[in-house]
């Protein structure tokens, strides 16, 4: 059996991580689709796909989940609902399940006939994207959120001082 899971991942922190090892625990293969795979360089989408492959790999490797266990799969909007299920099929392995929180994304693979389960979340208050990115521009700490390997993927791209000259309002000449 083989599940779909799909998120931002941006960027990846512990409860991504604690996601799939538990979406591990009802599969034997789980589907990692890095949603909004075209979005970059934004204060709520800072990392480009490449650079949340390159986290989720190296975080995954880091926590022991082998590479035999998982696929990842960056996965591009499609601007018209209706054709987005069938996109995410042609570009992914075929799966059994389908766990998300996002309820568009529950409603649209329901209705092309997919069981969805809502995956379990871990401490959903701390443990988020806009948390994370939060800490950064805010200069707290945000690293005890996200894998070790993340924070060096991080530092690696120069990841908090873009998202500084992302936050920054355009100055007047």
């Amino acid at each position: 059996m083989r599940g779909l899971l799909v998120g931002r991942m941006q960027p990846v922190h512990d409860g991504h991580l604690e996601v799939i090892k538990r979406i591990l625990d009802d599969v034997n293969e789980v589907i990692i689709g890095i949603g909004s795979a075209q979005l970059s360089h934004t204060i709520k989408d800072p990392f480009t796909a490449g650079e949340r492959v390159m986290m989720l790999t190296k975080a995954l490797t880091e926590n022991g989940i082998p590479a035999s266990k998982y696929y990842i799969i960056p996965i591009q909007d499609v601007a018209c609902n209706s054709i987005w299920v069938a996109h995410v099929k042609m570009l992914t392995p075929p799966f059994t399940t389908v766990y998300s929180g996002n309820s568009l994304v529950h409603r649209l693979f329901e209705e092309d006939g997919h069981p969805v389960k809502v995956p379990p979340l871990f401490n959903r208050e701390v443990y988020s994207g806009t948390e994370v990115r939060r800490r950064m521009l805010e200069s707290e700490d945000w690293q005890s959120l996200v894998p070790k390997s993340v924070v060096e993927v991080i530092n690696e791209i120069e990841g908090i001082s873009r998202l500084h000259d992302l936050s920054r309002k355009e100055v007047n000449e």
